[in-house]
């Protein structure tokens, strides 16, 4: 059967004529293919979905239209281009495109741009809860009845920087590996974060000639979290850090950029070469490690329930695949790697009601579900109530800005025209003073020395949320700031810059002045972050019961867990905590499952 040319799908999307009556008839995209394709065209010939991947119907899609990077070249747009997209991994056609029903652009839960998709509805999560699974009782049993569909060593649940370390890390310590994600991208929060990866003394500080311990990194992250962290989860975090950086350049990650990020008292956030995003990077790379290792991957999977003997030890997990059902893996061990809550706006302002209503900078997965699925297997929690919320969330266009900009040189202003904060300051401090300003927003102010220093900055030009002009006086103007205060401001500044000291809010690091080029300006507000808490752990990831006790076989790693950052985490810490916490988790789950 002839299939429809890449040309041919584009002129469709776009109404050229002789297809876009056709195209305003359909109402969906199988409609619209239907004079054009028959069934098998997407489908195999028995007409059941290939698996919870979508891996045969994908590949039809890529057969007629051309990869993501050929699509892209096609779907330009001023200020985005959605298939130019800055996840990581072989993101699925499925991920936005539905065939026989509405489709739902990605992007859209966090983004706010107009994707303008064909035969699209608007964005919706109506995923059941894990307690509301609790109903499918026949289904269930008789998925557990049935025998198990798969047989490996250990689960890793999630596929964020802690589920790709543990699964990598499992691998290599001899353990037959599956890893589910119940998206259907790779990633989770970690794919969003730009920062970097906090480290203390490792080889390329060293090349720079920083100073840096690991005691130093100690202190900072006690300080940040309040001292409220679990003091032996923060020793694993700091004396493994090196390590963590080590093993991911052993792997292919670019961490030689190194910059500085609120609380810390060094540089120490390691990133790619001119400061580009980290997060995006070090999940390609453990990703490109997962597919050489011919790792089981499953998108639109969920871990539905732990499965326990008398004993309370790992037997296995049930999962719930979109499209395959329930079903059973048998596993001497589980990982949950499931990320945090920061997505679910009800249960965060059920333990924090300051917060209710906040917008979030998290992936649309970050719901909570591993949080319940270990709760339901025994675990105890740990710093529930501690939530951040990111400072520096962009206005316009839902767009998280990175701390990076700060910690490079930026500054923040109100909309009088008046800094009000030391810039690097903790994420909590630096978020409460914004929402003290007029419109509890503020605007971060750079020029192009700070915009040549970061890469990830052109990122954000490039979606247009970056207004610029070439004096302070014109930039307020077009950002309803006063532009004189803010020349002023920016004048002073300087001065501190000159003088080597803020004598008015003590900013401890002023890395350039701003008197090069043109000026930039990105209005942010605060948005709901990082959970701090989650399952208790010890040092070797093991996850805790109410008792105090090991539940035998059950791991943690990354945001779904508590104690690594007390009340507050610190910037750059986050990606230390994923890889460190997650190879832990690995080795150890693989280290029980084949002892």
């Amino acid at each position: 059967m002839k299939k429809v040319k890449l040309a041919v799908y584009i002129a469709a999307l776009l109404g050229s004529a002789g297809i876009a009556a056709n195209a305003t008839a359909a109402d969906n995209l199988a409609d619209f293919h239907g004079e054009n394709m028959e069934c098998e065209s997407c489908h195999t010939p028995d007409g059941e979905l290939s698996n919870d991947n979508l891996s045969h119907e994908n590949a039809q899609c890529v057969s007629c239209h051309g990869t993501m990077e050929e699509v892209a070249e096609q779907t330009q747009h001023d200020h985005y281009n959605a298939h130019d997209s800055h996840f990581p991994g072989d993101i699925a056609c499925t991920s936005c495109h539905s065939a026989h029903e509405k489709s739902m652009v990605y992007c859209d839960s966090c983004h706010s741009f107009d994707f303008d998709m064909p035969y699209t509805k608007k964005w919706q999560r109506d995923e059941p809860t894990i307690a509301e699974l609790a109903k499918d009782k026949s289904d269930r049993e008789a998925a557990l009845a049935a025998a198990p569909r798969d047989t490996v060593d250990v689960v890793v649940v999630g596929s964020g920087g802690a589920g790709f370390s543990a699964a990598v890390a499992a691998h290599d310590e001899g353990a037959k590996v599956i890893l589910i994600e119940k998206e259907p991208v790779i990633g989770g929060n970690a794919k969003l974060a730009a920062g970097g990866m906090n480290a203390a003394w490792t080889d390329q500080q060293k090349a720079k000639g920083i100073e840096d311990s690991v005691e130093s990194m100690r202190k900072d992250t006690m300080k940040g979290g309040r001292d409220l962290n679990d003091p032996a989860l923060v020793d694993v975090l700091v004396t493994h850090s090196k390590g963590s950086v080590d093993w991911m350049t052993k792997m292919g990650a670019d961490l030689t950029d190194i910059g500085r990020m609120g609380g810390a008292s060094a540089n120490r956030s390691h990133r790619p070469t001119g400061g580009a995003g980290v997060g995006a990077h070090v999940i390609q790379v453990l990703y490109d490690n997962a597919k050489e290792r011919n790792i089981d991957m499953r998108m639109n999977t969920r871990g539905i329930e732990i499965l326990q003997d008398n004993d309370g030890k790992v037997t296995g997990i049930l999962v719930k695949g979109m499209y395959t059902g329930y079903y059973w893996v048998k596993a001497d061990a589980v990982v949950l790697a499931t990320g945090g809550f920061g997505k679910n706006n009800d249960r965060v302002a059920k333990l924090d009601p300051k917060l209710k209503g906040f917008v979030s900078t998290n992936q649309p997965g970050a719901t909570g579900d591993g949080i319940d699925v270990a709760g339901n297997a025994g675990a105890a929690m740990q710093d529930l109530q501690y939530i951040q919320a990111h400072p520096t969330l962009s206005v316009k266009g839902g767009v998280m800005v990175t701390e990076a900009v700060r910690g490079n040189g930026a500054i923040l202003v109100n909309r009088e025209g008046k800094r009000f904060v030391n810039e690097i300051t903790t994420r909590d401090k630096a978020a409460a003073a914004i929402l003290q300003q007029t419109g509890k927003t503020a605007y971060l102010i750079f020029d192009d020395s700070v915009r040549k220093s970061l890469k990830k900055i052109d990122k954000y030009i490039g979606l247009g949320v970056v207004p610029s002009a070439e004096s302070p006086e014109k930039l307020g103007k077009i950002e309803n700031i006063d532009g004189k205060a803010l020349a002023e401001a920016i004048a002073r500044y300087n001065g501190f810059v000159k003088a080597g000291k803020d004598t008015d809010f003590e900013r401890p690091n002023l890395p350039r002045a701003l008197n090069e080029g043109n000026y930039y300006a990105i209005e942010v507000t605060p948005g709901v972050h990082h959970t701090m808490g989650g399952v208790k752990i010890d040092s070797k990831a093991e996850i805790i019961n109410a008792k105090q006790q090991v539940i035998p076989g059950l791991y943690g790693a990354g945001e779904v867990t508590g104690g690594v950052h007390g009340a507050n985490r610190l910037g750059g810490n986050a990606i230390s905590d994923i890889i460190t916490f997650g190879k832990v988790a690995g080795e150890e789950a693989a280290k029980y499952s084949t002892k």
